[in-house]
């Protein structure tokens, strides 16, 4: 049933199951979700062959591998060819960390505005304070686009299908964000202990940016309490 379901970059199904199906809104902050979505595009170049890290050692802390191109041709998609140009045209190599915090800033938007304009997500209007005030959301125009990622995950966990290179990065992704609640499974912590796991045996680029990701989100709540 699936197999004519394309598959979605990975910051596109990051993003779908970042938010509530029915409400539309988000289960995260929204920062620490660009965050995981940025580190969901720089995962798909690596996969896409276009970037590679720098070693990491032990005169540098973790996370400040340098991202480098590896073959500089565009894959067809806008915010990943940004992101490619990104680093083609910086002065320096930009460090991990760095250069999530920098494309995360708008990756939110951007993200919504591309799913929105290729049909995945409707906006509509709710009101709310007892209908005095009008909001926008963004809802799904078909739950399959959240079911079918949301069930590779689920099998995954379960030990049904054995891990590809790409829900093994949406993995470890969703462990880090926090979004194992959302799967609808009854262990949660044995849950992310699994998917964890699956995404450790990953290839040592993927997780490293996972662990980027994972580092930037504590600065995030670190901050909120300073």
């Amino acid at each position: 049933m699936t197999a004519s379901i394309p598959r979605l970059p990975l910051r596109d199904e990051l993003f779908l199951l970042g938010h509530n199906d029915d409400t539309g809104l988000p289960h995260i902050h929204r920062q620490s979700l660009a965050l995981g979505m940025a580190g969901a595009v720089l995962i798909d170049l690596f996969l896409a062959g276009r970037i590679v890290l720098d070693r990491n050692d032990d005169a540098r802390p973790a996370g400040e591998q340098r991202i480098r191109l590896h073959i500089d041709r565009p894959v067809g998609d806008l915010i990943a060819d940004t992101a490619i140009a990104s680093v083609r045209h910086a002065r320096f190599a930009p460090t991990l960390r760095g250069w999530l915090s920098w494309f995360a800033a708008d990756l939110y938007e951007r993200t919504r505005a591309g799913l929105h304009a290729g049909g995945i997500l409707h906006r509509t209007s709710r009101r709310r304070l007892g209908g005095l005030a009008r909001t926008e959301v963004y809802l799904v125009t078909d739950s399959k686009w959240v079911v079918v990622a949301r069930s590779r995950l689920r099998y995954l966990a379960a030990g049904r299908e054995q891990p590809d290179n790409h829900t093994a990065a949406l993995a470890g992704l969703v462990a880090v964000l926090g979004l194992t609640t959302h799967l609808y499974l009854h262990d949660t912590n044995t849950v992310t202990g699994q998917l964890r796991t699956i995404a450790e045996q990953h290839h040592r680029p993927v997780r490293d940016i996972t662990a980027a990701v994972d580092a930037a989100v504590g600065d995030l709540a670190t901050a909120a309490y300073r």
